[in-house]
């Protein structure tokens, strides 16, 4: 229990304290859903920025900033994020999500627009505020896509999703990831506890038995041994059967490397699985198949799988 405990009051500290450096880049301009570009849009084919919309209040949106080059015939696959601590900001992973979003994918992340540049209120763990599901903003999703008269009208792949989140909001991804809509889940800095949490934290439902109910490829992307979701992980990584699923670990620790340029290598990792899940990118694929995959060459990484072919 005393571990648990240690976990989330790391992951709160953490969040606090990234979330204060990274928003000091940006100031407010008064205009609640004025698109903002993040690190000159990324470094992606399509530059990016991060905006609200009226009728989705509780997240915030990171896409291409030009959707002209998207349409029937090439869509936006879409990525549900849950932040680290549950919080209702996702100022943490700004860069991270930015920098996903550059390479062709469009990023629901709970918390308001409003959110990145105020300070963060906690999420379920912190029980003050009603919990919100990812799914809410796939049923966006699917009925924007439907409209004609929307921006987003016929541009959004609703047939490739993913679910992702980091630490507590690893937890939220897995717990929608049994829907039948997730093509794919990537966790990061995360792994269902062992038990059940402390008195008074209020959290994600799932536990080890949910395991059992993915039905889609996942990724595990850890900090190593340093990082406080270690143990939990790879615990998950051994009970997982019925689905490929990947470790992935770099010796970062629980903080991972969203706080760094572009999201750092995390960015990497998870742009590569999601490119191979939802977009059928051979070459991504190869990062992660078969003896000599390009992260079983990277000495930085250490990569374990079950299930690929």
């Amino acid at each position: 229990m005393k571990h648990i405990t240690l976990f989330f009051a790391f992951v709160v500290f953490a969040y606090l304290s990234t979330t204060g450096d990274i928003m000091a880049e940006e100031q407010d301009t008064g205009q609640k859903l004025t698109p903002i570009v993040i690190e000159d849009g990324g470094r992606g084919p399509y530059k990016a920025i991060a905006l609200g919309e009226e009728t989705l209040p509780k997240f915030t949106i990171y896409r291409p900033q030009i959707l002209d080059d998207f349409g029937p015939e090439h869509k936006l696959p879409v990525l549900l994020w849950g932040n680290g601590a549950c919080a209702d900001s996702s100022a943490m992973h700004k860069l991270f999500l930015n920098e996903i979003a550059s390479n062709g994918f469009i990023v629901f992340a709970i918390g308001p627009f409003s959110s990145l540049n105020k300070p963060p209120q906690m999420g379920p763990m912190g029980g003050e505020r009603k919990e919100i599901s990812l799914l809410e903003a796939l049923d966006w999703a699917v009925a924007e896509n439907s409209r004609e008269s929307s921006v987003y009208s016929g541009k959004l792949d609703t047939d490739k999703v993913a679910a992702m989140g980091m630490s507590c909001g690893g937890l939220q991804a897995l717990e929608v990831s049994p829907d039948p809509r997730i093509d794919t889940s990537v966790i990061c800095n995360s792994g269902v506890l062992n038990g059940p949490p402390p008195d008074g934290l209020k959290m994600p439902v799932v536990s080890k038995d949910s395991l059992k109910q993915l039905h889609t490829p996942i990724i595990y992307i850890i900090g190593g041994q340093k990082d406080i979701a270690y143990a939990n992980a790879m615990d998950d990584f051994s009970r997982i059967e019925k689905v490929p699923v990947v470790m992935i670990n770099r010796d970062v620790g629980h903080g991972g490397t969203y706080a760094e340029p572009h999201g750092g290598a995390f960015s990497d990792a998870a742009i590569a699985w999601l490119k191979w899940q939802l977009s059928d990118d051979t070459e991504a694929a190869l990062m992660f198949r078969g003896e000599d995959c390009g992260f079983c060459r990277d000495p930085q990484w250490k990569i374990e799988t079950k299930n690929i072919k």
